[in-house]
This record gives C-alpha cells, structure tokens and sequence, in this order.
C-alpha cells in the first residue's frame, strides 16, 4: 500500500468511526437506531467477515480499521435492539420484531459469504462494500421522511458518512480504474448530498417552528 492508499484508507477509516461514535452517542440520548437497519445488518456482516480474514493472514491497516467498526457495530446492534421496537410496533410483535432482526443478520452473513464464494477475496469485498453503501444512502433519506424530521440523524453523521465513501471511491474508482466503482461510488455521492442537504433543509424549517412533538409509537411504523 503507497502513501496515498495509506491516507485515503485512513481519512476513510476515521470518517465511518465518526459515523458510528455519532450513531450510538444519539441512539442512547435519543433511545432510538441512528443506522437503518438493513445497511446495519449488512455493515456488521461485512466487517466481521473481513476483519476476520484480514487479521487472521498478514495484517493490513484496513483490518484493523474493520476490526474497529466492527466493535462500534455492536453497540450500535444494541442500541437497535434495544429501543428499535418502537418503530415497528405497528406491524410486528417483540416475537416477531426479534425473529426478524436475528433472520435479517443472518441474511446479512449470507449475502456477504456469496459475494465472497461468487467474486473472490478483493473483487467479492469491494463489490458488498459500494453497493451496501449506495442502499445505506438511499435509506438515509428514506429514514428522514419516515420519521418526518431528523430525529435518530444528524448532520456530523451525513457529512462523515459521504465522505467515508468517498475516499475509496477516489482510491479504488479514480486512481485504479475501477469504473465500477467509480459508478457506484458518485452514485452514492449523489444521494449523500441529497441528504445533506434535506438535514439542512429541514434544520431551517425546524428553527423557524415550534418544536414538533415525537410520533407515537403506533404512527411510526
């Protein structure tokens, strides 16, 4: 690894430990899941399966940087668990909603292991890596309108999580021709700051108006 892929991985490393340290900071204040669920499953497969194989052969940088995610994951999976009820609890009992949650992680784990079985080693890891994140930004901004405002969010995990993808967008997309990751990356550009800018949006909307009182449990499915 040159000096560059040194510091694109670390900008990249240090932008996603934001993301999650915001995540769960908000998710205890709040008492709520800072992560939508799906691209949380998915992230907690992804950096386990990873930081395991990495870690267990010759150690690279971003080993260790999985193996810090993969950490901040679980407090995260916590904070899910937790308090995550409340936002399906129209649909789903605490059965149901806990059979759930355990059969999505652990579609999550196949769905990492077939990319890896079907692409190789670095083509199976990249490939999950971009396109999770391209669902994990659409469904930041579908988290905003479903909970009709910014709770559970905040801007320092929007710009962090834009950038964290950014940086190996440039490392794997621009500088090693990736075109597929180039695609994929400025995709998830593009719905990134569409996000931000609806956090932002909604941030002046919220400074110009009384305070909005929280969904009830029952309106928040």
């Amino acid at each position: 690894m040159n000096g560059i892929d040194t510091v694109l991985t670390l900008l990249s490393g240090t932008a996603w430990t934001i993301v999650y340290a915001d995540a769960i900071r908000i998710g205890f204040k709040q008492r709520t899941f800072a992560i939508p669920v799906a691209a949380l499953m998915l992230n907690i497969a992804w950096e386990w399966i990873y930081a395991v194989l990495d870690l267990s052969g010759t150690p690279s940088v971003q080993g260790y940087v999985n193996l810090v995610w993969a950490f901040a994951d679980i407090a995260i999976l916590f904070t899910f668990f937790r308090f995550g009820f409340t936002e399906f609890s129209a649909l789903l009992g605490r059965r149901a909603f806990a059979v759930g949650s355990i059969g999505l992680l652990a579609a999550s784990v196949a769905v990492q292991l077939l990319f890896l079985g079907e692409f190789g080693r670095r083509n199976g890891e990249v490939y999950s890596a971009f396109l999770q994140n391209l669902l994990m930004s659409g469904l930041f901004i579908a988290m905003l309108v479903a909970r009709r405002g910014r709770r559970g969010q905040s801007l320092t995990i929007a710009v962090a999580k834009w950038l964290g993808t950014l940086a190996p967008t440039i490392q794997f997309g621009l500088l090693s021709g990736w075109a597929f990751v180039l695609g994929i990356g400025l995709l998830c550009s593009a719905l990134d700051l569409t996000y931000i800018g609806l956090l932002l949006r909604e941030g002046r909307r919220d400074g110009r108006a009384p305070a909005r009182p929280m969904p009830s449990a029952r309106a928040e499915a």
